[in-house]
C-alpha cells in the first residue's frame, strides 16, 4: 500500500484528470486570457503585495509603458516571492510560457514580455489555455443590463449579478439602467418585480445558471413590505433609510425570482468595502469578523427551496458554514474566498467540512480568475490540500480504499456543481 508522498502523488495526479467547472470567475469571456505579461501582473493580489511591499500607487496605476510596469512590479516582487501568489505565477510561466528558470526575478522580465508575446499573440491563445487547464465551464460574473452576447454559453456560463440591484437602485443611474434593459419602468413594487423577472428570462434564455452577490457585514435580509417599496421607490436618493429599506426589499424579490426560476443564490458574505482607501485598485477591502450567518437566518428559513451556495471570508467564520450547512439542507459550501484562499487555511477549512458536512453538500473550489491563465494553477493548489487531507485523513487514519476517495474528490469538485446548477447535458 502506498503512503506518504508517494499516496498524496497519485491522489493529485487522479484529481487533476477531472476537467474543471469553475463555479465563480471574473472572466471577460470577449477577452479572457491576458494579452500581454503585465495583464498577469495587472491581476490584484500582485499589485496589492507589491504595494504594501513598497511599491507606490501611482506606479502601479499610473500611465507607464507595459514593459517598464513589468520591470518594477518583477523588482518588488523579490520582497513577496514567499507568497503562494507568487508561486501561481511562476507556475503560469512555466506551464504556459515555457518559462525553465529556477525562480522568477526581476533580471527575468525581458524573456518573460517575449515569451508572453510570442504564446498570447496567437489567435487561439485561450483556446490552448483552455485545454491545456482541462476546464469544462467557467462561470461568469454578469452585470444584470450585461447583452449576454458574443462568446460561447457552453463555455463561458453567465451568472446574473446582482450588487447593483440591490445596493445601487435608489441611484439615477442604476435605474435607468433597469429601464433601459428591461423596457420597464420600476417605479413601484409591482413594476420592480417585473423588470427583475424581465431579467431573469433574458439571462435563462442565454443559459445562465445562478444568481450571486456580495455582501457588507451589516446586512440582514428582511421582507420588505409593498407598502414600504413603494415608498422606498418614491423616496429622495439621498435619503439612507429609505435605501436601506429598498435594499433589503430588492434582495428577497430576487430571492423570490429564484425560488420561482429554480436558481441556486451565490452567497458571498462579509466583505467590507473601502477599510483601506489609498489601496490600489481592488486592494481597499478585508473581511469584518462581526459578521455571522445568524443574519441570514430568516432568508434559510423562509426559502427551503432555494440552494444558498455560501463562501465567507474568514476561516473563523467556516466552522460556522459547516454547522449551517450541517443543519440547512438548502446551505451549501462554496470554495475557499478571497482572504481564506491559502493553503494553510484551505487545510484547515476543508478538513472540517470534509469531516462535518455531507459531502453532497459542498462545492469544493472556483478560481474567482480574472484571466484564464491563474485558474490551472490555482486549482492545483487546492487539489494538492486535497490530496493530502484524502491520504491522510481518509485513507491512512479511516481506511477508505484509493477508489473511494477519488470519488469523493470527483463528488465535491464536479459531481455536486454539475446537480446543483444543473449542468447535465
Amino acid at each position: 500500500m502506498l503512503r506518504g508522498n508517494e499516496l498524496i502523488r497519485l491522489l493529485f495526479d487522479e484529481i487533476c484528470q477531472f476537467p474543471i467547472l469553475d463555479t465563480h470567475s471574473h472572466i471577460n469571456p470577449l477577452s479572457p486570457a491576458a494579452l500581454t505579461f503585465e495583464d498577469l501582473l495587472g491581476y490584484h493580489y500582485f499589485t496589492e503585495l507589491a504595494h504594501s511591499s513598497g511599491m507606490p500607487k501611482a506606479a502601479i496605476e499610473g500611465e507607464k509603458d507595459p514593459l517598464a510596469r513589468t520591470h518594477l512590479i518583477l523588482n518588488y516582487a523579490k520582497r513577496f516571492n514567499n507568497t503562494i501568489q507568487f508561486e501561481w505565477l511562476e507556475d503560469i510561466a512555466r506551464n504556459f510560457l515555457g518559462f525553465m528558470g529556477e525562480q522568477i526575478t526581476a533580471e527575468d522580465a525581458d524573456k518573460l514580455w517575449t515569451l508572453a508575446e510570442r504564446k498570447m499573440s496567437q489567435p487561439d491563445w485561450a483556446s490552448q489555455v483552455l485545454r491545456g487547464s482541462r476546464v469544462e465551464k467557467i462561470f461568469l460574473t454578469n452585470d444584470f443590463d450585461d447583452p449576454l452576447s458574443g462568446f460561447d454559453t457552453s463555455i463561458y456560463v453567465p451568472c446574473l449579478r446582482v450588487d447593483d440591484l440591490v445596493f445601487r437602485l435608489h441611484q439615477t443611474e442604476t435605474r435607468t439602467r433597469l429601464a433601459r434593459c428591461s423596457t420597464i419602468e420600476p417605479g413601484d413594487y409591482a413594476h420592480l418585480q417585473k423588470a427583475i423577472h424581465h431579467l431573469f428570462q433574458h439571462f435563462s434564455a442565454h443559459q445562465a445558471k445562478a444568481c450571486a452577490i456580495s455582501l457588507p457585514p451589516d446586512f440582514s435580509p428582511q421582507p420588505v413590505s409593498r407598502q414600504a417599496m413603494d415608498q422606498a421607490l418614491r423616496a429622495n436618493p439621498a435619503d439612507e433609510a429609505q435605501a436601506a429599506i429598498l435594499s433589503q426589499g430588492v434582495f428577497w424579490m430576487i430571492v423570490e425570482a429564484c425560488a420561482a426560476w429554480k436558481w441556486p443564490m451565490d452567497l458571498m458574505i462579509g466583505v467590507n468595502r473601502k477599510v483601506y482607501p489609498e489601496g490600489v485598485h481592488q486592494g481597499q477591502d478585508l473581511f469584518d469578523q462581526r459578521t455571522s450567518l445568524i443574519q441570514y437566518a430568516s432568508l434559510f428559513n423562509a426559502f427551503p427551496q432555494v440552494n444558498f451556495c455560501v463562501s465567507v471570508l474568514t476561516s473563523t467564520q467556516n466552522q460556522e458554514l459547516a454547522s449551517y450547512s450541517w443543519i440547512f439542507p438548502n446551505v451549501i459550501t462554496h470554495g475557499h474566498w478571497w482572504y481564506s484562499n491559502v493553503p494553510a487555511l484551505i487545510h484547515r477549512d476543508c478538513q472540517l467540512r470534509l469531516q462535518a458536512v455531507p459531502h453532497v453538500k459542498q462545492l469544493g473550489y472556483y478560481s474567482d480568475a480574472y484571466k484564464l491563465e491563474f485558474i490551472l494553477p490555482k486549482y492545483n493548489m487546492y487539489r494538492q490540500v486535497l490530496a493530502r487531507l484524502l491520504a491522510e485523513d481518509f485513507i491512512l487514519e479511516r481506511g477508505w480504499s484509493e477508489r473511494q476517495a477519488i470519488e469523493l474528490a470527483r463528488q465535491i469538485l464536479r459531481g455536486n456543481a454539475s446537480r446543483i446548477f444543473q449542468l447535465e447535458s
